[in-house]
């Protein structure tokens, strides 16, 4: 069979970085504005009165310590909330392909290639900008590549999913050399108006080369040794925002409308998930837990990380073996477990195992075993 290797990764890390406390403090202005604005009602009881929220809060219930953002002004506005973009005119590259094209260029100069090699360009992520042409075929052209282009959504998961149809394209023949990119402009998305989930997402794009190991250049290579792909059904993460929205006339601005999650349940229950996932993927390719030199995790939450690994090698495991880049990234959705792996590979010897998974919404869970050569 085909070997299959990834040889480059790319990032592109936003401008704009919004500390804990200036989140907080735009945060609490808004509530208080609001807690003015509804007063009335609050003092008859027939609403809530918003509770501010705090750094302590923030950093006990996710680790998260910052977040990069493509725009900040707009997020930490207490009379808007959510960053401001401005429209392009169709004949202009789209801000989702742009950053895409950012962290390719990236991947691909890593990888020793150049865009009119890659045969086929995979764009996954939580959120695509526009229903049609697809983000992937105008980050095709953006690039120079040939061969074909498409989008693919699995949420917090798309990146690995996308890695498992890129090896899975190589091994097949259809592509010799598959961009995996994931433009994740969550900010765009998340509820920064909600105390629960306001510290969440933050914005990136990370961009990964699969190729077959014959022809690969790179000085940096890591074999594909498996992937392997779950979903359950769950609604505890949802975003209702789609095209029928107008049809139904529902509001648009609707707390549904935006990221949502009912957290508690989620950490419960995909804890043991994520945990079984590896455990029996490394089982089938032969390996043990405890053999793993480096698990890349999906990067939600500090808690969820440290009982997964737990879970898998029987101790508390540090940074070593499960480096944490979501304190400085916050929740990237797709892109959090490959920051982690672009980020954190480097001290790794030839022969070492190493394991990227993510998992989210869905619930969706997607491993890849590599083994650096």
């Amino acid at each position: 069979m085909t070997r299959v290797v990834i040889s480059g990764t790319g990032l592109y890390r936003p401008p704009h970085v919004i500390t804990n406390t200036e989140l907080v403090e735009a945060f609490n202005a808004y509530a208080a504005l609001q807690n003015e604005k509804n007063a009335a009602a609050i003092s008859a009881g027939e609403l809530p009165a918003m509770v501010p929220s705090s750094v302590e809060f923030i950093e006990k219930a996710s680790g998260i310590q910052q977040r990069y953002v493509i725009d900040k002004a707009g997020v930490l506005d207490p009379t808007r909330m959510y960053p401001r973009f401005e429209e392009r005119p169709d004949d202009q590259l789209s801000l989702m392909a742009e950053i895409a094209v950012d962290a390719s260029q990236k991947a691909l100069a890593a990888a020793g290639r150049t865009g009119a090699q890659v045969d086929a360009v995979l764009c996954a992520a939580a959120n695509m900008q526009r229903a049609y042409p697809a983000m992937a075929v105008e980050i095709q052209q953006a690039l120079g590549a040939g061969g074909f282009g498409f989008d693919m959504n699995v949420a917090c998961s798309s990146a690995t999913f996308a890695i498992e149809q890129a090896a899975n394209a190589v091994r097949a023949g259809t592509a010799n050399c598959v961009l995996v990119v994931n433009p994740e402009i969550t900010s765009a998305h998340l509820e920064w108006r909600d105390r629960d989930c306001h510290f969440i997402f933050g914005d990136v794009c990370t961009a990964v080369i699969v190729e077959r190991a014959e022809t690969a250049t790179s000085a940096d290579q890591w074999e594909i040794l498996g992937t392997k792909l779950a979903t359950q059904f769950s609604n505890n993460i949802r975003n209702n925002f789609g095209f029928m929205n107008r049809s139904e006339d529902s509001d648009p601005n609707a707390r549904d409308k935006t990221f949502r999650q009912e957290g508690r349940k989620v950490f419960k229950e995909v804890v043991p998930l994520a945990a079984a996932h590896i455990e029996q993927h490394l089982g089938v390719l032969g390996f043990e837990p405890t053999q793993v030199r480096r698990y890349w995790l999906h990067q939600a939450n500090l808690g969820m990380n440290q009982f997964i690994v737990k879970k898998l090698v029987g101790q508390e495991a540090g940074g070593d073996i499960a480096p944490l880049i979501l304190n400085e990234y916050a929740n990237t959705a797709s892109a959090g477990s490959i920051i982690a792996f672009h980020h954190h590979r480097a001290d790794l010897a030839a022969g070492d195992v190493g394991v990227v998974c993510s998992f989210g919404a869905g619930y969706s869970i997607g491993s890849v075993v590599v083994r650096k050569l």
